[in-house]
């Protein structure tokens, strides 16, 4: 009986050296912590975070994708997206036009502390890891060649205004851009020249000259282009009904019987629509609701 209790005092005693020697070695080299930097995002204002593709340029010439715009290219960029919203909290709209992606976190977040860099680095590896496994769907005769690169950054917007004034800054660059991008690969892909040639066609001409050469030398109305290539996509959350079948056993009936069942649930919804002026906001003001 007195081995037993020597044994267990031992094996007390043990214990509680060992659990001093962690604490002693734990204290010793905490220290390090010190270094890490403060990046807690200031209180009450927008986090934006926006990922760009590194090297897209590149990686769209060897996956061939269609010019100017490859709807499969847009759609999966907008699925990458939406995972990203299903997946992380606080986002309240997010908006995206080519190889980028704006999320918008609600004033109010206290996600993971408001730490600039737990936002950016969930939001980019969400979005990386989507690409790579949705790819499939999307790309379905194309080889994923190899693995593409987001980089990301965070901005602070203090007001509503900054906020609309940052989204209406994307979208007007949509505009440009595909304006431009659409009149270059006409003119290289039916005109035949070069894209130097169709880069020196260019140069210097406003948004009324690249109307006019789409509608006289192509017959292209730049406005009946897809709202997609010309807008952008808007992901806002959306209450919406999904009607399901289910099987029900109904009384003194002997079989099953199939019926349809009506649930609304709240999904992340794309929207190809004007954000720069007042309408879209007047139609959805829960956007820029602080209890939202």
């Amino acid at each position: 009986m007195l081995g037993c209790w020597r044994a267990a005092a031992a094996i007390a005693v043990g214990r509680a050296c060992g659990r001093r020697r962690l604490s002693m070695a734990k204290s010793k080299f905490e220290y390090v912590r010190d270094f890490e930097a403060d990046d807690t995002c200031l209180p009450n204002c927008w986090i934006v975070v926006r990922l760009d593709g590194r090297n897209f340029h590149r990686f769209s010439e060897q996956h061939e994708f269609k010019k100017p715009n490859d709807d499969r290219a847009l759609q999966l960029m907008t699925k990458c997206a939406q995972t990203v919203m299903q997946e992380l909290e606080d986002i309240t709209i997010a908006y995206g036009q080519s190889d980028e992606y704006s999320f918008v976190f609600k004033k109010k977040s206290r996600w993971f502390k408001r730490r600039a860099s737990k936002f950016m680095t969930h939001v980019v590896s969400q979005f990386s890891s989507s690409y790579v496994f949705y790819w499939k769907d999307y790309f379905k005769d194309q080889q994923l060649l190899y693995p593409p690169g987001f980089d990301g950054r965070i901005v602070l917007y203090p007001s509503n205004q900054n906020l609309k004034d940052y989204l209406s800054w994307r979208q007007a660059d949509c505009h440009i851009n595909n304006l431009y991008n659409t009149v270059f690969w006409m003119l290289v892909q039916r005109s035949g020249l070069t894209p130097v040639q169709a880069q020196d066609r260019l140069q210097g001409t406003l948004a009324g000259d690249k109307n006019e050469i789409l509608f006289s030398e192509f017959n292209i109305n730049y406005n009946n282009e897809p709202l997609m290539y010309r807008k952008g996509t808007i992901l806002i959350w959306q209450k919406v009904n999904e009607v399901t079948t289910k099987k029900i056993k109904l009384p003194k009936e002997a079989e099953e019987k199939e019926v349809e069942v009506t649930r609304t649930r709240t999904k992340v919804v794309p929207l190809h629509c004007d954000i720069i002026g007042d309408q879209f906001w007047e139609e959805y003001p829960e956007i820029l609701d602080d209890d939202s």
